[in-house]
């Protein structure tokens, strides 16, 4: 993709760059529990809060994208995130932060609902993979510039640095974004199914909720409310002229393996940037500033995955890139119990760049066989769905992990080893099973078409 061509893209690049920036927040993991008092269990509502909000949003974003036009829904949201940002830096608490994170979350629900949509509408279908490309390989710079920017910002202005730093960002990425075409007003507009709307959003959210309070009584609440609202979303898709998401599509031959595999590789990369950074500072002692550098290996695999994946596509068809993808990301993954105090850094960033090149990999393909599998006129519910899987993978690592974590090193300390002994063996059970989970869903991928 020639300059002229990155240039159009720019302004959704641009725009797109602060939720992957979010990773910035993981550094200051470490520092916000030390400001609020909290347990390493507590920090993980951090993380649910604002992916639980734009997870169960996105596809209605997506959909309100595509019926009123994805550019004007995309400066919305970058509007809503400047807000959102600002009122970050000034919460008085926890409480407050958390709330705040929510906000944050309906801004990057509007964004990345319309993003890969307005970069595939840029150009021509033969060129869909390489703006896919493009797209992704800038969530991953995100991801990968996160970090170090989050270690030398925490160490010189606090914790509340992560946040105020994307303003200015998406400021300028609005301006920018007033040259993105803009759908013309039509006198038949599709309707936008506002019922249909509100099931899905609670349907998912109970769902997440579900999944974050396993194993206590009330996941059977939310799971019985999320299996409630579900079957309400599906009578209600059944019959309305315009569902949110054709119901029909999980029916075709692999579509739904296919979303459940990107779910479980979100799951287990997930597991680098919720329980590396405590690893580093715990047992490497690191600073933030070199944490924060070693953590950016795990992105710039994936950037660099991104690249090396639609030139792949083309070449070698979809569900060889998928296979790769999966098997790479385990290979990384795996390596990590082997970890030691005195593992070199640079042995640590090339265990985390191998990972990332794998989700790079397959999220690249993934994606493109969910944009081609859909219409054009549903992109924006489209590109939701490949972020609304992987969203569903994070919120489950966030959750199942941290309680898999927990009580492994509470039970090494019930049996009086040391603490430090206690957190590796917990650590190196984590991420087994974080590793196993791509070879696990190679059965599927392999029945891909």
């Amino acid at each position: 993709m020639n300059g002229q061509a990155m240039l159009r893209l720019a302004p959704i690049t641009l725009g797109t760059l602060i939720v992957p920036l979010d990773s910035a927040v993981n550094v200051a993991f470490p520092a916000i529990a030390a400001a609020f008092g909290l347990a390493v269990p507590e920090i993980q509502w951090v993380v649910i809060c604002y992916v639980l909000t734009y997870g169960s949003l996105m596809l209605a974003a997506g959909r309100l994208g595509d019926i009123f036009g994805h550019a004007r829904v995309f400066r919305f949201g970058l509007a809503w995130s400047v807000v959102a940002y600002l009122l970050l830096t000034i919460v008085p608490g926890f409480g407050a932060l958390l709330v705040c994170r929510v906000l944050q979350g309906v801004g990057a629900a509007l964004v990345l609902g319309c993003g890969p949509a307005l970069a595939t509408g840029l150009f021509p279908e033969a060129m869909r993979a390489r703006a896919l490309a493009a797209y992704a390989a800038t969530l991953a710079a995100g991801s990968t510039i996160g970090p170090l920017l989050g270690g030398v910002l925490v160490e010189a202005f606090g914790w509340q640095a992560v946040y105020w730093f994307r303003a200015p960002i998406a400021l300028a990425a609005l301006a920018l974004s007033w040259r993105l075409p803009v759908a013309p007003r039509t006198a038949l507009r599709e309707p936008f199914d506002a019922p249909g709307a509100l099931l899905l959003v609670a349907a998912l959210a109970t769902l997440l909720l579900a999944v974050n309070r396993a194993p206590a009584p009330s996941a059977a609440v939310f799971a019985g409310l999320a299996l409630l609202c579900g079957t309400g979303f599906a009578w209600r898709s059944a019959r309305a002229p315009r569902p949110i998401i054709d119901l029909g599509l999980f029916r075709r031959t692999g579509f739904a393996a296919l979303n459940l595999s990107n779910a479980a590789l979100g799951f287990a990369g997930f597991a680098v940037m919720l329980l590396v950074p405590f690893y580093l500072a715990r047992i490497t002692g690191m600073p933030p500033i070199l944490l924060g550098l070693v953590l950016a290996g795990g992105p710039a695999g994936g950037m660099l995955g991104a690249w090396i994946g639609a030139p792949a596509v083309g070449r070698f068809g979809p569900r060889a890139v998928l296979v790769s993808g999966a098997l790479v990301t385990a290979a990384g993954l795996l390596s990590v119990p082997f970890w030691s105090a005195m593992t070199p850094i640079p042995v640590l960033m090339a265990t985390l760049l191998l990972q990332g090149v794998g989700v790079g990999l397959f999220t690249l393909a993934y994606t493109d066989v969910v944009m081609a599998t859909m219409r054009r006129e549903d992109r924006g519910v489209a590109g939701s769905l490949t972020m609304l899987t992987r969203t569903i993978g994070v919120v489950s690592a966030a959750s199942l992990l941290t309680l898999i974590f927990g009580a492994t090193e509470a039970a090494m300390l019930a049996d009086g080893l040391h603490p430090t002994e206690a957190f590796l063996s917990a650590f190196a059970r984590a991420f087994l099973l974080a590793g196993a989970l791509p070879l696990l869903v190679l059965p599927l991928l392999l029945r891909q078409r």
